[in-house]
């Protein structure tokens, strides 16, 4: 099970974030769910804040990309009934604040990733799409949603 995985790594589900606007955190249509950006919060707060390369190390914004991780996967856990309904994460998109010349979001959200393919095995493997950006939303330096394919 996916909590036990978790927490043999060190890691447990947080609560399942509630959203601060107008949007669900998770949309299931036709045994797929849409898992909806999620932010590095830690006790509902993002605690860490600016752009990689400059305010935010690699390694603190490795740390936010295992939170917005952990916090996709307990919306998630929420929406579908527990984590036995997970049958594949299909997509992860990643958005990384960067710096002028930071280039390596990539190897920041390989962090997300092999947490991923750790906890579920070959289930947690999926495409992915690794993205600068100028700014995001609370001044976090990472966000990630991800798709995954449910059993019904």
């Amino acid at each position: 099970m996916l909590e036990d995985r978790l927490k043999e790594m060190g890691y447990e589900l947080p609560e399942a974030a509630t959203p601060s606007f107008q949007y669900v955190p998770v949309t299931v249509h036709n045994g797929v769910a849409y898992v909806s950006g999620q932010m590095p919060k830690v006790d509902g707060e993002v605690r860490t804040f600016g752009k990689v390369g400059a305010e935010v190390s690699f390694e603190d914004a490795q740390d936010a990309a295992r939170i917005c991780i952990l916090q996709g996967l307990a919306c998630l856990v929420d929406a579908i009934g527990g984590s036995q309904n997970i049958e594949k994460v299909l997509k992860v998109n990643g958005y990384v604040a960067s710096a002028p010349g930071f280039n390596a979001q990539p190897k920041v959200l390989d962090a997300a990733s092999y947490l991923l393919v750790e906890a579920l095995g070959d289930a947690g493997r999926h495409a992915r799409a690794a993205v600068g950006v100028a700014e995001l939303p609370r001044n976090a330096p990472v966000e990630i949603e991800m798709t995954v394919a449910v059993r019904s």
